[in-house]
């Protein structure tokens, strides 16, 4: 194996970090004509590898070098390359990056599987309120009717977006993987929170990915003049909505000895004037963790208190549920083998969950799926700030080679 390649690995970071770079951050959204010119870009730069290039009916993006028996099923690889709205250079890039340069290392070696790096489309939910599309879909998690007329204000449908890429949702079923598929798929990814770079650890060895429940709370009050209507008087829909935000707050709170967390991430308040009483306000929750009774308890506090707050405000509040996935186990025998690696190659690593959702969390249903994460700045990520040191990646690199070099054999 060859050693890895610092300074290719930051040329191709830095390279993909130029697309959709404004003031404010990294804007590359999923099926946007960006996203589709960072794709081309990074193709055109990794020509030299010669290897076999493919895109589904959905737009995910798989990259293979053959092994010796193409009947065996390969090992994969892989992360995304949208962002959020004014994100960061590393959230998803460095697992692309990372399993490519894997492939550049290997590219000596005699492995009897092929490897597959694949570059999964939609893993963020910025543009279509929805994350981990990609992913979902081809591992049979979800079906494309979930999403298809998902879309932000002012912009295309998700259906819609993939038909500008120049995929077909209607053959959506053509890219579903079954299992065995893969031997195994690796990710790594940077941390998003602070836990190595507090410890000084360089590796993070994920056992577990915590799952979001995403869900609306619509609450109607009622509309009325800003000055006429004494406060006594009033149904005020975004009144209500402060309390609530409190309480996904405090239900939280309650559950943060198991990890859970909940944000409320989006408030649309209608009309929006400041001479108007709001008579209506939609919340866009997000409660996530790894531990499924405590997201329940979470969730039965939320509803508990939507329900008391309705009726002593004089509204109503309706859930209008998006997402409710379960939080996914990853395997511990590519754990253990992945601190086997970290001891071998003098690297301090630390067994720990992942409180963000992945990609990998649904490759869990094809095979066996294992996750490693690098630090990152001040745990900074979804953010300009974002930033994680070359050293660091290329540690994780290294260990990530090793993985796919055991597994491929």
């Amino acid at each position: 194996m060859v050693p890895v390649n610092k300074e290719r690995v930051a040329e191709l970071i830095g390279g993909l970090a130029k697309f959709g770079k404004g003031e404010l951050g990294i804007t590359r959204l999923a099926y946007t004509s960006t996203d589709k010119a960072a794709q081309m870009w990074l193709l055109k730069q990794i020509e030299y590898l010669n290897l076999e290039v493919r895109e589904d009916v959905l737009g995910n993006l798989f990259l293979r070098r053959a092994g010796l028996d193409p009947t065996l099923p390969p090992v994969a690889c892989g992360s995304h390359l949208d962002t959020v709205i004014h994100g960061g250079a590393y959230d998803g890039m460095c697992g692309v990056v990372g399993a490519l340069e894997v492939v550049h290392m290997l590219e000596g070696e005699t492995l009897r599987r092929g490897i597959e790096v694949i570059v999964f489309r939609a893993e963020e939910s910025s543009r279509f309120g929805f994350a981990t599309i990609g992913s979902k879909l081809i591992t049979g998690k979800a079906a494309p009717e979930k999403f298809a007329d998902a879309a932000r204000p002012d912009d295309i449908t998700f259906k819609e977006a993939v038909m500008e890429w120049g995929g077909n949702l209607e053959e959506y079923r053509e890219a579903v993987l079954q299992p065995g598929s893969y031997k195994c798929f690796a990710e790594m990814h940077i941390e998003q929170g602070k836990v190595l770079e507090e410890t000084k650890h360089q590796i993070g060895i994920v056992h577990n990915i915590a799952a979001p429940t995403r869900f609306k709370l619509h609450i109607k009050g009622m509309a009325d003049h800003s000055g006429a209507t004494p406060m006594g008087f009033r149904r005020d829909a975004l009144v209500t909505a402060a309390k609530m935000i409190l309480a996904v707050e405090t239900a939280a709170i309650r559950e943060k000895e198991h990890g859970t967390v909940g944000t409320v991430g989006i408030v649309d308040v209608d009309p929006g004037s400041i001479n108007v009483v709001p008579g209506k306000v939609t919340l866009w929750v997000d409660v996530r963790g790894v531990e499924p009774d405590s997201i329940r308890r979470t969730l039965t506090e939320i509803r508990q208190a939507a329900q008391g707050t309705a009726r002593a405000d004089g509204v109503t509040i309706e859930e209008e549920m998006l997402t409710s996935d379960t939080p996914v186990a990853l395997d511990a025998r590519l754990a253990a083998q992945s601190e086997e690696i970290c001891r071998e190659q003098k690297k301090s690593f630390l067994h720990m969950n992942s409180g963000a959702g992945h990609d990998a969390m649904h490759m869990t249903a094809i095979c066996p799926t294992t996750m490693l994460f690098v630090p990152c700045k001040g745990g900074i990520s979804h953010n300009p700030a974002e930033f994680a040191e070359n050293e660091d990646i290329c540690a994780g690199i290294e260990v990530l080679a090793e993985i796919l070099r055991r597994e491929a054999q």
